[in-house]
């Protein structure tokens, strides 16, 4: 198993609020459009799934397979290339600030994982700042 890692992201936001919008994927509508068009396309989602298209890898589905409430939210892929879990990491700082971290674990062969390193830990950083700058609280 190899699992990739994002830095520690500090969200200016209750540890419980941050986990309350990121474990009901609905709630990613007030945020689809600051995502760059040329690296995901075609973003749908429901509570517990989300789909799109990023080229050059294709359709990515994902769906929570299990969340552990306040704290830890994990997805399996439905659709993908190469199958993966992704799990976002929620820890406490303070009442008003928390710490988020993404976690990716996946099978593959040396050669294979040669050759994603580096895109796949640049889209989980670039993942984890948006989940970072996501508005949680109402006033935003």
């Amino acid at each position: 198993m190899t699992t990739f890692e994002s830095n520690v992201k500090q969200v200016q936001a209750p540890q419980g609020t941050v986990y309350a919008k990121l474990s009901d994927l609905s709630n990613l509508a007030r945020v689809k459009d600051r995502l760059p068009e040329h690296k995901v396309k075609n973003m749908t989602f429901d509570t517990d799934t989300l789909s799109m298209q990023a080229p050059p890898i294709g359709t990515i589905t994902l769906k929570i397979v299990a969340r552990e409430p306040e704290s830890c939210i994990t997805f399996g892929t439905t659709s993908s290339p190469l199958p993966f879990d992704l799990q976002i990491h929620i820890s406490p700082v303070s009442e008003t600030e928390c710490q988020l971290k993404l976690v990716i674990n996946m099978e593959v062969n040396p050669f294979i994982k040669n050759m994603i390193q580096r895109p796949l830990q640049d889209g989980l950083e670039k993942m984890a700042d948006l989940l970072a700058m996501i508005p949680y609280t109402e006033n935003d």
